[in-house]
């Protein structure tokens, strides 16, 4: 049971706590990383037909470039070239083998940058 005291405001009641599944930063070159954290969420996420809450960003000389998300009430989709696009997600491994082809997709486009 939870009990609330005079100043709380918000209280959240689970059975099953969201699980980290993974937090990562991994170095994709000298001033590029990928950022990728995924959640496995007690109840399906709005927007969505599964349980996983994740980020994946590639970032680039401090500037997101790359990114794939599944933020409450937009589902999953991903943000390239400043533009936001619908993601089809299948699995987590899936994700990030998506992922990770658009960041090599995208460091070949801009190879001279």
């Amino acid at each position: 049971m939870t009990t609330l005291h005079p100043h709380q405001h918000v209280v959240i009641v689970s059975n099953m706590k969201a699980r980290e599944l993974f937090n990562r930063c991994v170095p994709v070159a000298e001033q590029a990383y990928a950022e990728m954290v995924l959640w496995e969420m007690p109840e399906l996420l709005s927007g969505s037909k599964h349980r996983y809450k994740y980020r994946l960003a590639f970032v680039v000389v401090g500037k997101c470039v790359l990114r794939y998300d599944n933020e409450s009430g937009k589902g999953d989709h991903k943000h390239v070239s400043g533009k936001e696009v619908k993601y089809r997600f299948v699995s987590a491994d899936k994700l990030v083998a998506d992922f990770f082809e658009d960041v090599k997709r995208w460091r070949d486009e801009n190879s001279n940058d």
